[in-house]
């Protein structure tokens, strides 16, 4: 039996990016979550997939509608990964966004945002697996550095050698 304990120390030991999800509810207000836990998977079809907790209450908003946004953030918005990490609503509350072509929440400031519909999800433990088909790709002009996650800590990432 693996211990959570160590388990959590040992994969918070890896760096990851911190990415934003986010998609309309019913009543056209944001929805979404912060996660780590987000790849590319492939690029024929191209295929991006992130692992949201059965336990969020976003994840049965984004299986009923499909669709949504990814936002790979910026080292600036740790405001928004935060307010995004937290259970209830109006967790854009205070946050800039606009609605996309799409029909997808798009955060401003993000390092690049890739809008999705869902191709396929898979369980994976206390966790989904969802597979999404890249739609659209946003890249804003200005160059922000990216926000990366380690050891339960969050910051920009410093400029690279």
């Amino acid at each position: 039996m693996i211990d959570a304990t160590v388990y959590k120390n040992v994969m918070g030991s890896f760096p990851s990016g911190v990415t934003v999800i986010t998609t309309l509810d019913d009543d056209g207000q944001v929805v979404g979550l912060t996660a780590s836990a987000f790849s590319s998977l492939s690029i024929d079809p191209a295929l991006v997939l992130f692992c949201p907790n059965y336990s969020s209450d976003s994840y049965p908003v984004l299986i009923k509608n499909k669709r949504f946004a990814i936002h790979l953030l910026s080292g600036q918005q740790q405001a928004e990964a935060y307010a995004f990490a937290r259970k209830g609503k109006d967790k854009a509350a205070g946050i800039e966004w606009t609605l996309s072509e799409r029909g997808n929440p798009l955060l401003a400031n993000a390092v690049a945002i890739i809008e999705c519909e869902l191709w396929r999800e898979y369980e994976g433990g206390d966790h989904a697996i969802m597979v999404g088909a890249v739609k659209n790709l946003i890249v804003p002009q200005q160059g922000n550095s990216p926000l990366v996650y380690c050891r339960g800590k969050m910051g920009a990432l410093p400029a690279l050698a």
